[in-house]
């Protein structure tokens, strides 16, 4: 994976073109709760967790296969990937919030588990993000014809089916399970909590989000905790980003909370905790609390030090300013990152080479019989900055294992290479054109060894750090 940003980061950038609407803000609150009931429900070791199998009976599932479509992207490796979706349902506990018939979305969040619990991304999708919505069903059974649309509209139309098959499409990243929040999911999370600190550069009195607090440190909870993330003219400048920067924050301050006060590590704290969670959520029908026991297994050694959020690198969408656009080659290149995750293989030491990734110009050949393997290779090392030219097969006898072989002139190249191919050792190619390395993928192909260049550095564009003192930043 990517580079991992030091202790527990949040990657964003503002808009191009000021705010969108009001309504943004409520779906990201929504959000910022999902996310941090995910990474605590799969990132926690559960060891008596039979006892929470009541917690079952609190969530509520919907059957979304027939909306995925025959054709789904493949499944490279053992990695995990949730979607997170905020919704802005106003029934029930959500009805004073408005009376809005049906709900939508704003909150699309993809979060990416490594295997073994090594790494996690949890990558963010610009609700104005204009796309190529792929055709989709509704949930009432009609037929969505493909269009040019807002990302969000996939949801508003079709629901979360049509929203994991809008985000598999355009990234390719085969998707596991969904998890849908509503409002309510926000206030339970910090309440149960004991509440969470936060810091005000000055006196608070905004009559909008009905905050009323004086300078300095407070623990917020329930509607004042909600308050504070959506206050626009209280705090800041104003606009709609500094807000969603601040949200970053309180969501840093949640986790930073769930992981110090002992909510993880005990039982009954961590039992009252889920049980508040459980109840605001819905999930696909697969993504059961046996489901998440093996996945609270497989990452029990994760912590928040190993977990990143990144947005979709994006710009201004010409055709119209209140719109944005994803800007490319670099949102290909995380999503392929995101694809071609790996385990982190054990390799023989080769020699450091102080050569960027863009000075080694790689032909990716596949010496195997299993398809589309070179392809694959092709993208995770074009995402880490590598000069990619031929991808295709090998002509020849298959190698019993993965070879980096260089060419004329190519020698520190190739030592280069070496350096994140696991096992493998520099040869000379008989066959490998002056100044090229050939990478030929052999049984043993698994990926590249984790590296610092996988994310895109485009996407770490105004980080914030959780684990800052809170007072230190007067935004």
């Amino acid at each position: 994976m990517g580079p991992m940003i030091s202790d527990y980061e949040y990657l964003d950038q503002d808009y191009p073109s000021g705010p969108p609407p009001n309504r943004g803000v409520w779906w990201r609150v929504v959000g910022w709760a999902s996310i941090a009931m995910a990474v605590v429900l799969v990132g926690t070791s559960l060891a008596a967790y039979a006892t929470y199998r009541k917690l079952e009976g609190n969530i509520k599932h919907e059957d979304v296969a027939a909306q995925l479509g025959g054709k789904r992207p493949p499944k490279l490796n053992k990695a995990l990937n949730v979607l997170l979706i905020g919704s802005d349902q106003r029934n029930g506990a959500n009805a004073k919030y408005g009376r809005d018939v049906g709900e939508r979305s704003d909150t699309m969040i993809l979060l990416h588990l490594s295997p073994g619990g090594s790494k996690a991304v949890g990558i963010s999708f610009p609700r104005d993000s204009m796309v190529q919505l792929p055709q989709c069903t509704s949930t009432s059974g009609h037929a969505i014809p493909a269009h040019l649309g807002m990302i969000n509209e996939s949801f508003n139309n079709g629901g979360a089916g049509c929203t994991w098959h809008t985000i598999e499409t355009l990234t390719g990243i085969r998707i596991d399970h969904f998890v849908k929040v509503d409002f309510s999911g926000f206030k339970r999370v910090v309440d149960t909590l004991g509440g969470v600190e936060i810091c005000l550069p000055k006196r608070v009195a905004d009559k909008a989000s009905k905050l009323y607090l004086s300078a300095g440190r407070h623990v917020v909870k329930g509607e004042q905790a909600l308050a504070y993330v959506r206050t626009r003219h209280g705090l800041g400048d104003g606009s709609d980003t500094d807000r969603i920067k601040r949200q970053q924050k309180f969501l840093g301050a949640v986790v930073k909370k769930a992981t110090s006060n002992g909510t993880l590590t005990n039982p009954s704290k961590l039992l009252g905790f889920l049980n508040a969670m459980t109840k605001s959520v819905t999930t696909d029908k697969d993504f059961t609390v046996d489901e998440m026991k093996k996945v609270a297994g497989s990452v029990q050694g994760m912590s928040a030090g190993k977990v990143q959020f990144i947005t979709v690198p994006w710009g201004a969408y010409a055709p119209d300013p209140n719109r944005v656009a994803w800007r490319q080659p670099d949102a290909n290149n995380l999503f392929a990152a995101i694809r071609n995750d790996n385990k982190v293989q054990a390799s023989t030491p080769v020699k450091k080479v102080n050569l960027q990734p863009s000075q080694v110009k790689v032909q990716v050949l596949n010496g195997t019989t299993t398809p589309g393997l070179a392809g694959r290779a092709g993208d995770q090392l074009t995402a880490r900055g590598y000069q990619v030219g031929k991808v295709g097969t090998l002509n020849g006898t298959r190698p019993a294992k993965t070879e980096v072989r260089y060419g004329t002139g190519a020698d520190q190249q190739a030592a280069a290479l070496a350096q994140v191919v696991p096992g493998a050792k520099p040869v000379a190619g008989q066959d490998t054109p002056a100044g090229t390395v050939d990478l030929v993928l052999g049984p043993d192909w698994q990926g590249l060894k984790s590296a610092s260049a996988s994310i895109p550095a485009s996407s770490a564009a105004g980080a914030v750090n959780a684990a800052a003192d809170l007072c230190s930043d007067k935004s």
